[in-house]
C-alpha cells in the first residue's frame, strides 16, 4: 500500500495524448514513403514477377486439339483425330520438345507421317476445349469452331503451350546433370576464390597498418585499381598470357588457363581491393595498451598475433568473406569470357536466356543463385550486429615499430601483388596497341576504331559515360535523401524499420538476376512503366537499385555522426525541415555525398551483369560491348574498350579527388576550428 503524504493530492491518471505531427513531420513520412514505393516497384515486383515465373511451366496439351483429315477429293468423312490418337503420336516429338517456354510453338506436321504441302488432301482443325489456342501464320485462333485448311497452310499450323503452376521447372533442373553441376562448380570456386583472396589481402592489409614499410600510399593506390575496370578485363589478360598463343602459357604446365584455373586467378584480381578495405579498416583500429600487454607479458610474435591481432580483426576476416564470395558466385563477365566450358550458376542464366530463349529455366537458375547470396549476406549481417566496439576513449592508437627484416618482408610481399594488379592492366593496354597477336607485334591504333566492329562503336562508350552521370546524380539524390528520411524522422518505427529492411536488400540479389527480373516485370505490355523498356532510364534505374544499399549505409553513417539537436534548434526557431536539410545537412554531409556520387559512376560504368539483359541497340554500353566484342572473337578491341572504362574511372576519380578539396574547403572550414 503506498504512502501519501499529508496536504498531497494523487491525481487518476489519464489517457495518453499523442502528439499531433507537424508538416514537417508528414513531409518526411510522405517522402519516405514514395523512395520505399520506388524500391518496390524496382526491386521488390520484379523479383516476385520473376518467383512466380519460375514455377510457371508450359506444356504442348495434345488433348486440347482435334483433326480431321479428307481423302483426296477434298470430302470430309473420316474419323476424327482427337486427343487420345494425337498422344500416340506424340512420339515424333521428345518429352523436352513438349515441355516449352512461354512463347513456345509446336508445328503438327509431323503429327502427321504422310502430309505433304503439294496433297491436294485438305485438313480440319479445332479446339476440342475453351482456353486451347493454335495460330496459322501468325493469326491466334482460340475457337471450338472447325477451320478447314489446304495442305499448304496448313504446314504453317502451330500450336501454343498451356501455362500451369508447379514445381516442374525445379524438378527438371535439378534431374538435369549439366545444370545441376553448375552449382556445385559455383560453390567450390566461390569457395577457394574466397580463401585465397582473403589471405592474400590480410597481409597486405596487416603490412600497411602494421609494418614502416615504405611506399604505402603507392601500393594503397595500386590495390584501388581491380575497381575500375569491368570483371571481364582480368580474363582477357589472362588469355594473352596463359591462352593457347599465350606468351607464358608453358608456365601452366599444359594445364589450361580455360576454366576454373582462370575464374579463380580473375576473381583474386577484381575481389582483391574489396577484400582489402574492409579487412584494412579492421586492422586500423587497434589498442596500443593490448600490444604493450602482451609484451609486459613475454608473449612472442607469433603468439601475440594469434591472441590479440586476428580476434582484433576477426569482424573484418568474416565479412571479407563473405563479401568476396557473394561477388564471385554471383559474376558473370569473368567465367563468360574465360571459362570454357566449366559451367556455373551466373552463365546457365544467360545460356538460358540469350541461348535457349527459356526464360523461365532462367528465372529457375536465377532462384537457384540468389539463396546462396542471401545466406551469405544473412550472416554477415549476423556476424556484424554482434561486433563490439574495440576502440574506446582511453584506447591508445597503435603506432608500429621500424623492424628492417619484416619491412622488407612486407616490401617484397607487397610488391608481388602490386606487380600482379599492374601486370594483368599493362597485358590488357599492350593487347589493345598490337595490331595481330602473335602474327604482327607492331603497334597501333587500329583497335580503337569501334565503329569497325561488333559492340555498338564509340556511341556504347558515350552511352556508358551518359547512363553513369545519370546514375551518379539521380542516384546520389534519391539514396541520400532516402537516408536522411529514415534517420532523423521522429517516430514512425515500423515504418522506419521496414525502410531499412528493404535498402539492405539489394545487395543480396545478383546483378544478373535483377536483370532478369527486370526483363519479366518491365516489358509485360500490361504494365503502365512498359515504355522505359529499352531505354537509358531502365539502365539507370537497375543501376542505382543495384548498388543502392553500400551507398545507402554510407550516407547513414554520414547522418549518425550529426547530432540530432540541429533538428531541435531548427524546430524551435520554426524552421522547415527542407531548408536545414539544404543549408546544413548536406554542406555537412557533403564529403559522403562525394563518396556516393563517385562511387555510383564507377560500378556503373564497369557493371555487367545487371544491364546485359536490358540494353537496346541505341542503348549499348562500353561494359557489354566488351562482351560482345570478345564473343564474337575480337579480344584485342575488347581489351581496347575495357581500358577506355579504366581510363576513364581514374580520370573521374582524379576529377572527384580535386573537386572535392575545392569544395571541402569552402563547405567543411568549420572542421578546422
Amino acid at each position: 500500500m503506498s504512502t501519501l503524504t499529508p496536504g498531497k493530492h494523487v491525481l487518476p491518471a489519464g489517457p495518453t495524448v499523442k502528439g499531433k505531427l507537424s508538416r514537417d513531420d508528414i513531409m518526411m513520412r510522405a517522402g519516405m514513403v514514395i523512395i520505399a514505393l520506388y524500391l518496390l516497384v524496382t526491386l521488390a515486383f520484379p523479383l516476385y514477377t520473376m518467383l512466380s515465373k519460375s514455377f510457371s511451366t508450359y506444356r504442348f496439351e495434345l488433348s486440347q486439339y482435334e483433326f480431321q483429315v479428307s481423302d483426296e477429293t477434298g470430302a470430309f468423312g473420316g474419323a476424327i483425330i482427337d486427343g487420345a490418337a494425337l498422344n500416340l503420336r506424340s512420339a515424333a516429338y521428345g518429352d523436352s520438345e513438349l515441355n516449352t517456354g512461354s512463347d513456345g510453338r509446336l508445328g503438327v506436321t509431323k503429327l502427321f507421317p504422310d502430309f505433304s504441302f503439294r496433297s491436294p488432301v485438305r485438313y480440319q482443325v479445332r479446339n476440342s476445349v475453351a482456353g486451347g489456342r493454335f495460330l496459322v501464320g501468325s493469326t491466334l485462333n482460340d475457337s471450338i469452331d472447325w477451320l478447314e485448311l489446304d495442305s499448304n497452310t496448313f504446314r504453317r499450323v502451330q500450336l501454343r503451350p498451356v501455362k500451369s503452376t508447379g514445381f516442374d521447372n525445379f524438378i527438371n533442373y535439378f534431374s538435369t546433370p549439366a545444370l545441376f553441376n553448375s552449382i556445385k562448380n559455383s560453390l567450390w570456386i566461390s569457395v577457394l576464390s574466397t580463401l585465397i583472396t582473403v589471405s592474400i589481402a590480410f597481409w597486405f592489409a596487416y603490412a600497411l597498418n602494421r609494418s614502416c614499410m615504405r611506399y604505402k600510399g603507392f601500393f594503397r593506390l595500386v590495390a584501388m585499381a581491380p575497381l575500375l575496370v569491368p570483371s571481364l578485363l582480368p580474363g582477357i589478360a589472362l588469355v594473352y598470357l596463359f591462352g593457347n598463343q599465350g606468351m607464358l602459357k608453358e608456365l601452366l604446365f599444359g594445364a589450361s588457363i580455360y576454366g576454373p584455373i582462370g575464374i579463380v586467378i580473375g576473381s583474386v584480381f577484381f575481389t582483391f581491393p574489396h577484400a582489402f578495405l574492409i579487412i584494412s579498416t579492421a586492422l586500423a583500429i587497434s589498442d596500443s595498451r593490448l600490444y604493450e600487454a602482451a609484451t609486459s607479458l613475454r608473449a612472442t610474435r607469433w603468439r601475440t598475433f594469434w591472441t590479440v591481432t586476428i580476434p582484433g580483426a576477426r569482424y573484418g576476416l568474416i565479412s571479407a568473406a563473405f563479401v568476396v564470395f557473394n561477388l564471385v558466385i554471383t559474376d558473370f563477365g569473368l567465367p563468360k569470357v574465360i571459362g570454357g566450358q566449366f559451367n556455373v550458376l551466373a552463365v546457365d542464366i544467360y545460356k538460358q536466356v540469350i541461348g535457349q530463349q527459356n526464360f523461365e529455366m532462367g528465372a529457375v537458375v536465377s532462384v537457384v543463385l540468389v539463396v546462396p547470396a542471401i545466406f551469405a549476406f544473412a550472416i554477415d549481417r549476423l556476424v556484424q550486429s554482434k561486433q563490439v566496439a574495440l576502440l574506446t576513449s582511453r584506447s591508445v592508437p597503435f603506432q608500429p615499430q621500424v623492424d628492417l627484416k619484416f619491412d622488407r618482408i612486407f616490401l617484397a610481399f607487397c610488391s608481388l601483388i602490386a606487380l600482379f594488379i599492374i601486370g594483368i592492366l599493362a597485358v590488357c593496354q599492350y593487347a589493345a596497341l598490337i595490331k595481330f597477336w602473335p602474327y604482327d607485334l607492331s603497334l597501333s591504333l587500329n583497335n580503337y576504331q569501334f565503329d569497325k566492329m561488333d559492340g555498338g562503336g564509340w556511341r556504347s562508350y558515350f552511352n556508358s559515360i551518359r547512363m553513369a552521370l545519370f546514375t551518379a546524380v539521380v542516384g546520389t539524390s534519391i539514396v541520400f535523401f532516402g537516408a536522411y528520411l529514415v534517420e532523423k524522422s521522429n517516430g514512425f518505427r515500423t515504418g522506419r524499420a521496414i525502410f531499412q529492411m528493404i535498402a539492405m536488400l539489394p545487395m543480396a540479389i545478383p546483378g544478373m538476376v535483377l536483370g532478369l527480373a527486370y526483363i519479366f516485370f518491365f516489358n509485360n505490355p500490361a504494365n503502365p512503366l512498359n515504355p522505359i523498356y529499352g531505354t537509358m532510364a531502365i539502365l539507370v534505374m537497375v543501376s542505382v537499385t543495384h548498388f543502392y544499399t553500400v551507398s545507402h549505409l554510407t550516407a547513414v553513417t554520414a547522418l549518425k555522426q550529426m547530432d540530432r539537436e540541429f533538428e531541435s534548434v531548427s524546430a524551435s526557431l520554426k524552421q522547415p525541415t527542407l531548408k536545414l536539410f539544404s543549408r546544413v545537412t548536406v554542406p555537412v554531409c557533403l564529403p559522403s555525398v562525394l563518396d556516393i556520387s563517385i562511387y555510383l559512376f564507377v560500378n556503373a560504368m564497369t557493371t555487367v551483369s545487371a544491364v546485359v539483359f536490358l540494353y537496346s541497340p541505341k542503348t549499348t554500353l562500353a561494359s557489354v560491348a566488351v562482351l560482345n566484342m570478345d564473343d564474337a572473337g575480337d579480344i584485342a578491341p575488347a581489351a581496347a574498350m575495357g581500358m577506355m572504362i579504366f581510363y576513364t574511372n581514374a580520370a573521374a576519380r582524379i576529377l572527384h579527388l580535386l573537386a572535392s578539396k575545392g569544395i571541402l574547403r569552402r563547405t567543411q572550414a568549420w572542421r578546422a576550428r
